[in-house]
C-alpha cells in the first residue's frame, strides 16, 4: 500500500507539472533585461555598495568612451551626476555613426566592437552594455556628433519616444549619453560620490593623459598604476615602487609592514575586482621570480607575498569574462586564436625578464625585499607549532561549537551556489545572538557569538590569533588563516548593541581585522549592521527609526501620543521584528580604508595607550556639540 501511494503521488506531481506548448513564453529583449537584470548587471541594490547596479550602468556608458580614447580619439570625458539621479557622460571620440545610432543603443547584440580593426582590445564585445542601460532607465537620451552633423534620440525603458532628424552642428565630435536609472528596479537608489570617484580614478590610472571630470572635478594620472598604489596603500612602502611596463602589460610591486596581500587587477581598462587568470598568473609568477632571484634561499611563496601590494593591467584581444559585469577574467589566452600565447605564459615571461632584471639593477630594493621576506618567514615558523595546536583545538570543538551557528550553504549545495549571498554576524552575548539566530535565513546567514568584550589586540603579533580561544575559533570559522582564497562568507558583519559598550566591541573587532587581516577590509568584506534606535508606533502604524531625525519624523506621522521605545540592545528586539532588519532591507555600512587611514597610526590613536589624549579629544568635542545646542 505504501508503494502504491508513492506511485500515485509521483503521477499527481507529473500531471501538475505537465510540460506543453502553453508553457513556452517569448520575451522581448527589453522585457528580459527588466525581468532578469541580474544577468546583465549583477545585482540591483540601492547604491550603498560599490558593486550595485547603478554603478554598473554608469560604467557601461563610460567603457565606450574609454574604448574611444584607447583607439586614439578624445582626451577628455565629462561625467555629471545630479542629486535627482540623472547621469550624463560626454566624450570627444569619433561619435557613433549617425545611421546606426538607434541600433547601437536599442538593438541587442549590435555594436562596432565585433570588428577588431575598429576596436582591437575593447572591454565589451557582446553589444549588451548600452542596451541594458537603456532598458533599465526611465529616461535615456543619446546624441552623436560626427563631422558637422548631429542626431538625437530619446527613450523610456528602451522604447523610443522621440527621434530628431540629422541636423548640422558646430559641436566637437563625440557621444553624449544621459540616463536616469529606474527607481522601481533600483528602489530608493542614490549615487555615492566616493564610489563614482573611485571608478573614475581607476580609469585615470589605466589611461595616462586622459582627463576625466566628475561634476567639474578633474581626475588625471601621469604615473599610471604607480599612482594607484600611492593612493590606495595604507602602509609606508618598504622600498620604492617597482614599476614595469611592456606591450599590453603594466605591473607595479612593493611591500609594506602589514599582514596579508593587496592586489588590484585590470583587463583592457576594466577593474577585475575578482581577479581571474591574469591575477592568478601574476601571483604565481612574481613569487617564483623572486624566489629564483634569491636562489640561495628556499623561501615559501606565502612568505614572499606577505605584505605585498601590487597591481597588474593587461590588454587581451576579445577577452572572455565570467559574467556580464566583467569582474573576473576567464580568458586563458591573449586572443581567441588557440595557437596564441597563454595568459599565464605571457605574464610569466614578462616578469621573468623585467622583474628579474630590475632586482639585479637595484640591489637596495632587493635587500629591503629580502629583509621583509625573512621577517615573514621567521614569524611563520614561530607560529607553526601554535597553528597546528590551534587547528586541533578548533577542530575538536567545531562539531559542538556553540559560538558558531553555521548556515546551510556550506553543507547543502542543492540550491546551487549562493556564496555571494552568504554572511556571518559577529555579535556579543546570548540574548543578542539568540535574537539573530531565530530571525536569520538559515540557508545563507551564520552567527558567531562572542563572550563579552574581545581582547584589544593592538600592537600584538599574530601569535594572539592562536593563543586567544575566541580569535582562534573565529579565524577557523572564517577560514582565513592562510589568506582570503578560502573565505567562507562573502559578508562579515559586526552586529553590536547601539550603545557605548556595543561601540567598544565594534572597535575591538575592527582592530582585530585591521591588525591581522587588513585585506578582508580592503576587499570590502567587512560590514557594520545598522539596527534601529527607536520604535515609534500607534494603533495603525509602526516605524523603526535609525536616528533622532527619523524618530521626529515618525512622531509627526503617528500623531498625538505615540508609543516610543528606545532599543538599548539587540536582545530587546523580538525575533519577529528582527527579521525585517536582517532581511532584504538590511542596512549595512561597509568598513572602508582611505589613503589617509594609515592603519598603524589610526589604531595607535584609537586603541593605543594614549588614554589622556583621547579623553581630551572627547571632552573638547562634547563642548563643541553643547555650544551648537545653545
Amino acid at each position: 500500500m505504501a508503494d502504491n501511494n508513492q506511485h500515485n503521488t509521483i503521477e499527481e506531481q507529473m500531471a501538475a507539472a505537465e510540460y506543453g506548448s502553453d508553457a513556452i513564453k517569448h520575451l522581448e529583449w527589453t522585457e528580459h533585461i527588466r525581468l532578469r537584470p541580474g544577468m546583465y548587471i549583477g545585482k540591483q541594490g540601492d547604491g550603498s555598495h560599490s558593486d550595485d547596479g547603478i554603478y554598473i550602468l554608469l560604467k557601461e556608458v563610460i567603457d565606450n568612451s574609454i574604448d574611444e580614447y584607447a583607439m586614439g580619439f578624445g582626451k577628455r570625458i565629462d561625467v555629471k551626476v545630479a542629486d535627482d539621479g540623472m547621469v550624463s557622460v560626454r566624450d570627444f571620440g569619433r561619435g557613433i555613426p549617425l545611421d546606426k545610432l538607434d541600433a547601437c543603443v536599442s538593438e541587442i547584440n549590435t555594436g562596432g566592437k565585433y570588428d577588431n580593426s575598429v576596436f582591437k582590445k575593447s572591454v565589451g564585445l557582446n553589444g549588451v552594455g548600452l542596451k541594458a542601460v537603456n532598458a533599465l532607465s526611465t529616461h535615456f537620451f543619446v546624441r552623436s556628433v560626427r563631422n558637422g552633423e548631429m542626431k538625437e534620440i530619446t527613450y523610456k525603458a528602451a522604447k523610443k519616444v522621440e527621434e530628431r532628424p540629422v541636423e548640422a552642428s558646430e559641436e566637437m565630435n563625440g557621444t553624449y549619453v544621459e540616463f536616469k536609472p529606474d527607481n522601481t528596479i533600483f528602489e530608493g537608489y542614490k549615487f555615492r560620490m566616493e564610489y563614482v570617484e573611485t571608478l573614475l580614478r581607476n580609469y585615470s590610472y589605466l589611461n595616462t593623459g586622459l582627463a576625466l571630470y566628475l561634476n567639474g572635478k578633474r581626475f588625471i594620472s601621469k604615473n599610471g598604476l604607480a599612482d594607484l598604489l600611492d593612493e590606495r596603500m595604507d602602509s609606508t612602502p618598504l622600498y620604492p615602487v617597482i614599476h614595469l611596463m611592456g606591450d599590453d602589460i603594466e605591473v607595479v610591486i612593493t611591500h609594506g609592514n602589514s599582514y596579508g596581500e593587496e592586489y588590484y587587477s585590470f583587463v583592457n581598462g576594466q577593474y577585475t575586482s575578482l581577479g581571474g587568470t591574469h591575477l592568478a598568473a601574476f601571483k604565481e609568477s612574481s613569487a617564483r621570480v623572486i624566489k629564483d632571484f634569491f636562489s640561495n634561499k628556499n623561501f615559501e611563496f606565502s612568505d614572499i607575498r606577505n605584505g605585498m601590494c601590487a597591481a597588474i593591467a593587461i590588454k587581451v584581444q576579445e577577452p572572455v569574462f565570467e559574467a556580464q559585469t566583467k569582474t573576473k577574467l576567464g580568458s586563458t589566452r591573449m586572443s581567441p586564436d588557440p595557437n596564441d600565447i597563454s595568459v599565464q605564459k605571457f605574464v610569466g615571461d614578462f616578469l621573468k625578464r623585467e622583474l628579474d632584471n630590475y632586482l639585479h639593477r637595484e640591489p637596495a630594493t632587493a635587500e629591503a625585499m629580502l629583509q621583509k621576506i625573512q621577517s615573514s618567514e621567521k614569524e611563520r615558523k614561530e607560529l607553526a607549532g601554535l597553528s597546528k595546536q590551534a587547528k586541533e583545538r578548533a577542530k575538536k570543538v567545531n562539531m559542538h561549537n556553540r559560538k558558531l551557528r553555521d548556515c546551510h550553504i556550506h553543507y547543502n549545495d542543492t540550491k546551487g551556489n549562493r556564496q555571494d549571498e552568504s554572511c556571518i554576524f559577529i555579535t556579543e552575548g546570548d540574548s543578542a545572538s539568540g535574537s539573530i539566530t531565530k530571525s536569520r535565513d538559515v540557508e545563507t546567514q551564520a552567527v558567531f557569538s562572542l563572550r563579552g568584550k574581545p581582547l584589544n589586540c593592538f600592537g600584538m603579533t599574530k601569535k594572539v590569533c592562536y593563543e586567544n580561544e575566541e580569535f582562534n575559533l573565529l579565524q577557523a570559522a572564517l577560514n582565513i588563516e592562510d589568506g582570503l582564497d578560502g573565505l567562507r562568507y562573502n559578508k562579515v558583519i559586526i552586529a553590536t548593541d547601539a550603545d557605548v559598550d556595543g561601540m567598544h566591541i565594534r572597535l575591538l573587532m575592527m582592530t582585530y581585522f585591521l591588525q591581522f587581516f587588513p585585506e578582508l577590509v580592503r576587499t570590502g568584506h567587512v560590514y557594520i549592521l545598522q539596527t534601529p534606535l527607536f520604535r515609534v508606533r500607534n494603533k495603525k502604524n509602526t516605524f523603526y527609526c535609525y536616528s533622532d531625525e527619523e524618530r521626529v519624523d515618525a512622531i509627526g506621522k503617528c500623531g498625538a501620543n505615540p508609543e516610543i521605545t528606545r532599543f538599548k540592545g539587540l536582545g530587546e528586539i523580538s525575533p519577529d521584528e528582527f527579521k525585517a532588519f536582517i532581511g532584504a532591507g538590511m542596512r549595512l555600512d561597509t568598513v572602508r580604508l582611505r589613503k589617509e587611514d594609515t592603519v598603524k597610526e589610526m589604531l595607535e590613536y584609537y586603541m593605543g595607550k594614549n588614554t589622556m589624549e583621547r579623553q581630551e579629544f572627547i571632552i573638547n568635542n562634547l563642548v563643541i556639540e553643547e555650544d551648537k545646542v545653545e
